[in-house]
């Protein structure tokens, strides 16, 4: 069978009904009809529902974790039958073993190595929020502004510093237990993809530019952590979904939670990788220039907010992050945005498929 034909049979595209009767082709179609998402149960988007050639169960490629641009041509393999057995058990026992399977260790809530670890200015812990403090009031008539031309705001630092050094030593906690250290930036490591392979430019469909207003509130929010004004945010450790993050105070529509971050890579060199946590950077044309986000070794918060899929109604229920992707200055970037207001003590949620499909259309712009 050639490419061609293992492309429509893995991804159970539907086609065109024939003249003819042919009870084969009518059973096939039948069959495919029945085939559904293993993540999202939904059996829409056939065009993109992909059936291992190992187990045949079905996945859409913007459901499998990390997304892939496109369908690959070729025999591809789930997760599950890609790891023998053996490999699996072995996986599942250390993971029972690993010191995330249980509460982890709890980081010291200690000021001076919560500077150190986070590499922030030691002067700025025992102050309030100064970019807070530097803004001016708007008259009230200036609140009302059409909506088409609402700006990303900067997140909001606890102004109490005991309390952002509660939310510090959280992520610090859940850092050291994964075996991260922390990183606010996007990082480029030998052997990965190198900074000039980060290029907006070469974004399939074009990339939207981050206006110069929003651009500065990332820059802000960048200078913010640099200080130690983090975002209003505590991890947490759950017995079922492991490290998930939570709002410490009320977080407000449009506000930036925070950038993606970790090494860049290609995603060619990632596609048989089991990591959950990748995030789409670049989906290029052509694709083997396509660029992927790992945040393993080196991360930010980002990492252990949840990703959920929009595609079911549950998922659209609990998503309050917009994930999207910005030319900044010529380089992609991944942000995760609050697409509502946020109340305190509320799980964060964002689309993990959304960078994918939605980005052209959402509405920040």
């Amino acid at each position: 069978m050639g490419a061609a034909g293992q492309l429509r049979r893995r991804t159970r595209a539907r086609t065109p009904p024939r003249r003819r009767a042919d009870p084969a082709a009518a059973s096939a179609s039948a069959c495919d009809d029945d085939v559904s998402c293993e993540a999202c149960g939904s059996g829409d988007a056939a065009a993109e529902l992909m059936l291992c050639d190992g187990c045949d169960r079905g996945f859409h490629i913007f459901c499998l974790r990390p997304i892939l641009p496109r369908v690959p041509v070729g025999d591809w393999f789930c997760p599950s039958c890609r790891s023998p057995p053996a490999a699996a058990a072995a996986k599942s026992s250390a993971a029972a073993a690993s010191p995330v399977a249980k509460k982890p260790k709890q980081f010291p809530l200690v000021q001076t190595k919560i500077v150190d670890f986070f590499k922030i200015q030691r002067s700025s812990l025992s102050e309030g929020s100064s970019e807070s403090k530097k803004r001016k009031r708007k008259p009230a008539g200036a609140l009302v502004v059409s909506k088409k031309k609402r700006k990303l705001l900067p997140f909001v630092p606890s102004e109490d510093p005991d309390q952002r050094l509660r939310q510090m030593a959280s992520l610090a906690t859940a850092l050291t237990a994964t075996g991260a250290v922390f990183s606010n930036h996007l990082t480029y490591q030998p052997g990965m993809a190198p900074r000039s392979a980060n290029r907006a430019a070469l974004e399939a469909g074009g990339m939207q530019v981050l206006p110069k207003e929003d651009a500065e509130a990332l820059s802000q929010c960048q200078r913010m952590m640099e200080r130690g004004e983090c975002p209003p945010l505590v991890v947490v450790y759950d017995p079922v979904e492991g490290f998930t993050v939570e709002a410490d105070r009320f977080i407000k529509d449009l506000t930036i939670i925070t950038e993606y971050v970790g090494d860049v890579d290609y995603l060619r060199n990632r596609e048989h990788d089991d990591g959950d946590s990748m995030m789409t950077l670049l989906s290029a044309s052509p694709p083997s220039r396509s660029l992927v986000v790992c945040p393993d070794r080196r991360s930010n918060i980002a990492r252990f907010i949840n990703g959920i899929n929009n595609h079911t109604p549950e998922g659209r229920k609990k998503q309050n992050l917009k994930c999207v992707r910005y030319d900044v200055g010529g380089e992609c970037r991944a942000l995760l945005v609050a697409n509502r207001d946020i109340s305190k003590g509320e799980r964060l949620y964002y689309d993990y498929n959304g960078s994918e499909h939605e980005y052209p259309t959402h509405h920040f712009v």
